[in-house]
């Protein structure tokens, strides 16, 4: 594996390209958003805020509130995708209820999210955050940031999840060509990733919360069943809609 002071050069650089490719194809998306351009600076914003908030509130608040200051702990390490992804998804949802937009917008997110958690989970790897529990399989990695200084050869999570990504990726491509699920396709992405992310949870050295699971695994049930139900909801309105 890298010595630390490479890696942290080759994560913050791929961190970079993964911010420079979201943003380039959110900005090619959003032209396709049928709403005001005063409302999708709104919606950009929420979006930036919302995940940034997301991926570092879990992390400040490990302990109790003391975490949300002073502002050097938001700028420090340590940070979750899933809280990212999520934060950003209900700071979306909360400014177009403010906004009064009821068109869908999340098609115009899926693309990129997907794009960016591909590449920057590969800085994950080669930072070496986000590694996996002691494994005997042939691909396993020997990380140097792990608590057994890489003795231990371990799953390389970032890995899987940046094929993950990377497939999904592929998959909305599709989606989007053959236009199928309008409207709904980031909701499908994320119910994807959070079936892929519970079951990771159990070759990641996390603690365990309540019947044998993670948080997070807790987090992608509650996640998971919230999009369902906000995707039949909206599946009958819109059904609805369309036999008037």
């Amino acid at each position: 594996m890298l010595n630390p002071t490479t890696g942290r050069f080759l994560h913050s650089i791929l961190m970079l390209a993964a911010l420079i490719a979201s943003y380039w194809l959110y900005k090619q998306s959003r032209t396709k958003l049928d709403v005001s351009e005063d409302h999708k600076r709104f919606l950009s914003l929420a979006a930036l805020l919302g995940a940034f908030i997301g991926a570092k509130l879990p992390f400040l608040l490990d302990q109790d509130w003391s975490g949300l200051s002073p502002w050097i702990h938001w700028r420090s390490d340590g940070k979750t995708v899933l809280g990212g992804i999520f934060g950003g998804y209900v700071a979306v949802e909360l400014t177009k209820a403010w906004l009064g937009i009821r068109k869908g917008t999340g098609d115009t997110f899926a693309i990129p999210i997907a794009a960016g958690l591909s590449i920057g989970r590969l800085g994950c790897f080669f930072g070496g955050c986000c590694f996996g529990v002691p494994t005997q399989l042939p691909w396993g990695i020997a990380f140097l940031t792990a608590p057994d200084g890489g003795e231990l050869l371990r799953h390389p999570v970032q890995i899987y999840e940046t094929l993950f990504h990377a497939l999904a990726l592929g998959g909305l491509v599709i989606l989007q060509r053959r236009r199928w699920f309008a409207g709904h396709r980031l909701k499908v992405y994320l119910i994807g990733y959070l079936v892929f992310r519970f079951f990771t949870e159990f070759i990641r050295p996390e603690p365990l919360m309540v019947a044998g699971l993670t948080a997070y695994q807790i987090a992608c049930v509650v996640l998971a069943i919230g999009l369902l139900a906000q995707y039949l909801v909206q599946s009958r309105s819109r059904t609805a809609t369309d036999a008037v």
